[in-house]
């Protein structure tokens, strides 16, 4: 299930980078599904989509802070 702001933000980078490794998996497998018409929740498209956006802001957002205490 996806995992809210606050969740993301408790977890370190290693675990981020894994949550991100599992969420794009799961939208390749979504979009497989979707391909060959299996697919009949396409709300789980739009909700990993976002998860990996909120995922990859995070990671942004720790390497900017970084390079801004450099």
């Amino acid at each position: 299930m996806a995992k809210k702001d606050k969740d993301l933000r408790s977890l370190t980078d290693d675990q981020l980078e894994k949550e991100l490794n599992d969420a794009r998996e799961e939208l390749m497998k979504l979009r497989f599904q979707q391909s060959t018409g299996e697919l009949t929740d396409f709300t789980r498209l739009r909700i990993t989509r976002r998860q990996v956006a909120r995922i990859l802001t995070l990671i942004n957002e720790r390497v900017a802070t970084e390079e801004g205490e450099a």
